[in-house]
């Protein structure tokens, strides 16, 4: 029967093994050592790259229900005649859902001047280029969840005549208006003077998306009436809580049906998504990541499984007299095998245990330089070690039962 006495011997006599041969062991544990590393590291920037992606659908607003044009999973090479030939998303939708779908509580269509060039923004003699410009509905800033440093938001009464104000993103307020407030001041764009009254509080991107930051939002109206070739808009509603999305969901897309005249068993002629059908989506590409990393390590850990198997077998050999006086003295074939197998599982474990550090510090500055959210890949740690020692485990199997069968007689007179 194996005792605690005689594991802890042969952990001993591995670590001295290590001490003893120590570039030697390196090598051995060397592709353990990349194999666990590397996943630790990839799972840590998958984790941080999940949490990055995780905020930015979380900055879309809450409970927000996007209607697009198309699905998100049309093939748009094979697109049917009736889809070539679909109607745009317009404001007739917005306002049909704003009557008739009670679950909805926000609703904020956006539509945006793309101009060759890029617009322009101007206050006296500072020029913005490209700044980000449409226009939207009061409802903007609580279905996006957004709030204000300075001034207000578009109202209803600018909507409704036609008012030549703007909200300014952050980022163009900080360069027209360096040392001065900018409510109250008037801006042109592309020609045209707006008053400025209110600026957005700054959006932070993980992916350098600064498109708000850079934004000159109009009433809806004003910017139909200045731009009323660009029929088509961005469509984002906003449930009255996250039970009843589906309820919403529902509620709109009869709505839409009906104002789109979709007729009995044809397909939607519009799209809905939500920010867990975004969320499915990034779970499904951080899967493939995850595969990846599954196979990096596969051949680290076959190379370090190689390496554990060959140093014990040159430990067999070069103890072949010792394991000759152990079975001398009484020891059974069970105490040989456990104590090589032992000693493999500590040799890789200790590689296991360089690689969760060096995995899990790579991580950690990587997703630090990328911005990313900084998480420890606790599950990933674990498994790696795990893992580590299995293939110690593994390894050493057939060393320790090579050294079981010795002859003890044999054995004593080797030299």
């Amino acid at each position: 029967m194996l005792t605690t006495v005689e594991v802890s011997e042969a952990i001993k006599m591995a670590l001295q093994s290590i001490r003893a041969n120590k570039f030697r062991s390196f090598l051995t544990i060397l592709g353990v050592l990349v194999g666990v590393s590397s996943v630790i590291a990839l799972g840590a920037i998958v984790n941080g790259l999940q949490g990055a992606v995780d905020e930015e659908i979380n900055a879309i607003g809450q409970n927000v229900i996007r209607i697009t044009k198309w699905a998100d999973d049309t093939d748009f090479d094979n697109l049917s005649e009736a889809e070539r030939n679909r109607e745009p998303i317009s404001a007739g939708e917005a306002r049909a859902i704003t009557e008739n779908c009670p679950t909805v509580t926000g609703v904020a269509p956006q539509n945006y001047r793309f101009k060759p060039g890029g617009n322009t923004a101007k206050y006296r003699d500072i020029v913005f280029d490209r700044p980000t410009l449409f226009g939207t509905w009061p409802d903007y800033v609580r279905v996006r969840s957004k709030e204000l440093t300075e001034g207000r938001f578009i109202s209803e009464v600018d909507e409704q005549f036609r008012a030549m104000v703007c909200v300014l993103g952050s980022t163009i307020a900080e360069t027209l208006f360096e040392q001065t407030s900018p409510i109250g001041k008037v801006i042109r764009v592309n020609g045209h003077a707006f008053t400025v009254i209110g600026v957005l509080e700054e959006f932070q991107s993980n992916f350098g998306n600064d498109g708000e930051n850079r934004a000159v939002i109009l009433p809806l109206s004003t910017f139909e009436k200045l731009h009323p070739w660009e029929e088509e808009l961005s469509l984002m509603v906003m449930a009255r809580s996250y039970e009843v999305i589906e309820q919403a969901k529902e509620e709109i897309i009869n709505t839409l049906r009906a104002y789109r005249g979709d007729r009995f068993g044809d397909p939607n002629s519009f799209g809905l998504s939500t920010q867990d059908n975004l969320r499915d989506e990034v779970g499904e590409i951080t899967t493939y990541l995850y595969l990846a990393a599954v196979v990096i390590t596969s051949v680290g850990l076959m190379v370090g499984g190689i390496g554990v198997m060959n140093i014990m077998l040159v430990s067999v050999t070069e103890r072949t007299r010792e394991i000759g006086v152990r079975k001398a003295i009484g020891a059974k074939r069970i105490n040989i095998i456990i104590q090589f197998l032992t000693e493999a599982m500590t040799l890789s474990g200790f590689g296991g245990v360089i690689g969760v550090g060096l995995g899990v510090g790579l991580g950690l500055i990587v997703n630090n330089l990328l911005g990313y959210p900084v998480s420890v890949p606790v599950f990933w740690a674990t498994l790696g070690f795990v893992v580590a020692v299995g293939v110690g485990l593994v390894s050493g199997i057939y060393p320790a039962i090579k050294a079981s069968r010795l002859d003890p007689i044999e054995s004593l007179r080797y030299e």
